[in-house]
């Protein structure tokens, strides 16, 4: 039986190096320790984030998406990789936020592209509940 394919881009600069940490290792007088490095994947923030949404655009894509569609707090890392990773395979993106933006950030990112909405915490429960139709109704994109 073999495993079935998934869908998967290559955002992110990999593998990773694996340095050796001399200095701690000989403070701790035990063995040899090293330290991924997954903040040189070199998408937007870079780590671990970038390994997962490169499964999460691959299946958007293979699925014919258009848009990606991500909600979190003003300052999520992960609303950021997304947006980098909406760029870079051509894909729009919008952002649910919740929290005051300053106005700052939104010029940032709209002059990246980013659509975005800023909501209410009590809102996210109406989101949670039919995340589909909150997409189809608020944003104006099919899902």
């Amino acid at each position: 039986m073999t495993a079935p394919t998934i869908p998967r881009l290559n955002l992110a600069h990999l593998p990773t190096p694996i340095e050796p940490l001399p200095r701690l290792s000989d403070l701790l007088g035990g063995p040899r320790l090293f330290i991924k490095r997954d903040d040189q994947t070199c998408l937007a923030l870079r780590g671990i984030k970038t390994r997962k949404l490169a499964f999460l655009v691959g299946e958007a894509q293979a699925k014919g998406a258009r848009t990606l569609v991500t909600a979190g707090a003003w300052q999520s890392n992960h609303c950021r990789q997304t947006a980098a990773a909406a760029a870079r395979c051509g894909m729009d993106c919008i952002l649910v936020l919740t929290n005051l933006i300053s106005e700052v950030i939104w010029v940032f990112a709209r002059s990246a592209g980013v659509v975005g909405h800023s909501i209410q915490l009590e809102f996210l429960r109406v989101i949670r509940a039919d995340p589909a139709g909150f997409v189809r109704r608020f944003c104006g994109c099919a899902v």
